[in-house]
């Protein structure tokens, strides 16, 4: 079974008792080239969240290659994500594989439709990162102008955003997400490709946002216009050493690694995601489907759940 991170207490809201099933195990063991997949739950209260309950089904960084991660997993974890009662799904990028990989890489008409049977009542909405950019040769031999991985979401009619928002309404509630582009841009060195104020540009002054932003970086920035910003890139750092994550690809080294992190009012998840860069190998961190629930402050069902990021 899948190994599961999260408080004892079922969560209550409009729904009976719920607590999230463990879905059958996709590979076997915590440390080597197939880690077993993990469900982690976080709750988060703020108080510049007024409505119901939101639940946020999170996968990030699929990076689908094989044999390392097979279309038939992927398959497998959208069956296991849309038996969690989600709200929404949210996909923060990174659908093509480490360009250093040794594996049979997947063009992004293979990839991105494995994606297209997820369903949740507030949509399915996902970004680009930074690897789907670097790796994709049209974008490449397009200086950016064209780019396979986009043309394959319009194909399949998923919604892909890049730097913008939109308006959701949650049981009455309005809300806004807000989505920009790789902060890596076309290199590591290359200018990154996301434009804040382009992506917050319809958002009212004051107006609830969840940001859904690849790298996790942006959170340094100390932006206060999105109550929770949503985040993969990371992996964890794919390795635990000594408690530390060293292989973090972050300017601010293992500080956004992983898990919920807090800056007063603002709250930032970083998943560790499913797949591998570099190399197909994890030590201490596996991969996981990250679940978050987002409560009003005034809501007293339920302990926020924070997961230490040096655990």
């Amino acid at each position: 079974m899948l190994v599961g991170a999260m408080d004892d207490t079922a969560f209550q809201d409009s729904r009976d008792t719920w607590a999230p099933a463990q879905p059958p195990r996709v590979a076997n063991g915590y440390v080597g080239l197939h880690s077993s997949l993990r469900l982690t739950l976080y709750r988060i209260r703020s108080d510049r969240w007024q409505g119901p309950a939101l639940r946020i089904a999170v996968l990030a960084d699929p990076h689908v290659c094989i044999p390392w991660v097979r279309p038939s997993q992927i398959e497998q974890i959208v069956h296991q994500t849309n038996d969690l009662d989600a709200d929404i799904i949210l996909l923060p990028g990174d659908f093509l594989p480490d360009g250093n990989m040794i594996c049979r890489h997947l063009h992004a008409d293979e990839v991105i439709p494995l994606f297209k049977p997820l369903k949740a009542p507030l949509g399915v909405h996902a970004i680009l990162g930074n690897h789907d950019r670097g790796e994709c040769r049209l974008n490449w031999e397009t200086g950016g102008r064209q780019n396979s991985v986009i043309n394959a979401f319009a194909a399949n009619s998923m919604n892909l955003m890049l730097n913008g928002s939109l308006r959701l309404d949650h049981h009455g509630y309005p809300f806004w997400l807000v989505a920009m582009d790789t902060q890596r841009g076309n290199g590591k060195r290359m200018p990154g490709l996301h434009d804040p104020e382009r992506a917050f540009a319809d958002v009212p002054d004051g107006a609830p946002a969840i940001l859904l932003a690849h790298e996790p970086d942006y959170f340094a920035e100390g932006d206060s216009r999105a109550i929770l910003q949503i985040s993969g890139h990371t992996h964890g750092g794919q390795f635990v050493l000594f408690g530390r994550r060293p292989m973090t690809p972050s300017k601010y080294g293992d500080r956004y690694a992983i898990g919920h992190i807090s800056d007063g009012p603002r709250h930032l998840i970083v998943s560790a995601g499913l797949g591998y860069s570099g190399l197909p190998f994890r030590f201490g961190v596996p991969p996981e489907i990250t679940l978050i629930e987002l409560h009003s402050s005034m809501d007293n069902r339920g302990e926020p759940h924070v997961r230490d990021r040096n655990s």
